[in-house]
């Protein structure tokens, strides 16, 4: 299963975009010190009797006619002068790099990428280095296999945009390769759309949350090896674990909120985090319609804001399990457009103070509905989309909550986890995941 690059091209938009090389400024969410990150992750496509084309052609001409609207990822990102903040350069000549490749397998023989070899997947998706992301914020690669189906595997830095921004424009490439007009007007604007305020002011205090450290390095490592471990999460399973919470406190909770307080629990537990110290559950939420006005249905940067929920470690182990999950629930009232305009304005006042999170926050996020199944470039939506970032929200052990892949052999009910924690901590975190799929659910 070797993957062999054939070629790497750079593909420009069809047409000029602009006349004058110019500099577009990021909003503060896009400069959040934290989305200084590479994002890579992957969809597959499986053959199509009916579509007999190139998909390398068809992805290099989609990108070039959805360029001309959304020439911004052909771009390159520097340091500001003065404050050091990015911002992007737009320049003639300016493309994305693509790269076809093949593999002399078929897609089944990996199981479509469900569960797949850490370091088979590695090579279906460009790795540049995070200066090389800079320069070129936006590669893909395209892999075909031997069955006829093919892999997109995307590497965007974080800055340009977050995974429902980099939807919009797929979507938008694949409409051309479709043969249907655009649907969606890109809007940039972002400086004033989600700038500060004048003068900024703090009304939610965002700084119980972050704290400042001129010394922090965000993803700095532990220099403990971190393992990969995939989990399957049935209905039954999880119908139990909800009625338990329920059970113990009246109270209704969403998978999301059950489920994500388990494992925070479990890895917790299974690092031996001194008790003293403060963790932190994280997670994204999307505030294109909770700002006052609200943005653009096209708009197409980074349009989340980071949540948090923070206990001492042994606050987090010795609690039930159930007011976890009701810490969890209640964060989501902060979701204001007084807490994006505090957070935004605390980046403001604080970027050059070294804004940080904290060392041991769990990243948490559910691609089951996030709209990446969607893009169809004329083979039917991705059977698989799978990520492999391993750097989100300010942590370097995140939780993924994704769908099975739907090319699977055999039907599966519920969907599956995938989990990093240190490699010396997989045995006991193992044995606590244990725990859900037992006859009787012991939240002990």
């Amino acid at each position: 299963m070797e993957v062999q690059i054939q070629e790497t091209v750079t593909v420009h938009p069809a047409t000029p975009p602009f006349s004058d090389d110019h500099i577009l400024p990021l909003s503060h969410l896009d400069t959040d010190r934290n989305l200084n990150v590479i994002f890579r992750y992957l969809r597959v496509y499986v053959s199509n009797e009916s579509k007999d084309a190139d998909p390398f052609e068809v992805v290099v001409s989609s990108l070039s006619a959805a360029l001309v609207r959304w020439y911004q990822f052909a771009g390159t990102l520097r340091r500001r002068a003065g404050d050091n903040r990015l911002e992007l350069h737009c320049l003639a000549g300016g493309g994305v790099r693509v790269a076809r490749a093949k593999v002399d397998c078929a897609l089944s023989a990996v199981n479509y990428l469900d569960d797949p070899d850490e370091e088979f997947v590695e090579k279906l998706v460009p790795g540049p280095t995070i200066d090389e992301a800079m320069t070129r914020p936006f590669t893909l690669q395209i892999t075909r296999f031997a069955c006829g189906g093919w892999v997109m595997g995307t590497a965007v830095h974080h800055a340009m945009c977050d995974g429902m921004g980099a939807t919009l424009f797929f979507n938008a490439m694949a409409e051309v390769a479709r043969g249907e007009p655009f649907t969606v007007e890109p809007a940039w604007n972002r400086a004033a759309l989600l700038g500060p305020r004048n003068p900024p002011r703090i009304d939610f205090p965002v700084d119980q949350f972050l704290s400042l450290d001129k010394d922090s390095v965000p993803y700095a490592h532990s220099g403990k090896p971190a393992a990969r471990e995939f989990f399957e999460m049935k209905d039954e399973w999880l119908d139990r674990l909800k009625a338990t919470l329920h059970q113990q406190s009246g109270s209704n909770y969403t998978t999301f909120e059950a489920l994500g307080a388990f494992i925070w629990r479990a890895s917790v537990k299974a690092s031996k985090i001194p008790e003293d110290e403060t963790v932190k559950f994280a997670y994204q939420t999307n505030i294109r319609r909770k700002v006052k006005p609200s943005l653009p249905f096209g708009y197409w940067g980074n349009g989340c804001v980071p949540m948090y929920v923070q206990l001492a470690a042994k606050d987090l182990t010795g609690q039930p399990l159930w007011k976890t999950a009701e810490l969890i629930n209640k964060s989501k009232f902060n979701t204001t457009d007084d807490y994006v305009r505090s957070f935004i304005d605390f980046q403001e006042l604080h970027f050059q103070d070294g804004i940080t999170p904290g060392n041991q926050v769990s990243g948490f996020t559910d691609w089951r509905h996030i709209g990446h199944a969607t893009v169809d470039f004329g083979w039917g939506g991705p059977v698989t989309v799978f990520p492999l970032t391993r750097h989100l929200l300010g942590g370097v052990a995140p939780c993924y909550f994704l769908p099975y892949s739907a090319a699977g052999v055999g039907k599966k009910d519920g969907f599956k986890v995938l989990v990093y924690v240190d490699e010396e901590a997989m045995p006991a975190f193992k044995e606590e995941m244990e725990k859900l799929s037992g006859n009787e659910l012991i939240l002990s």
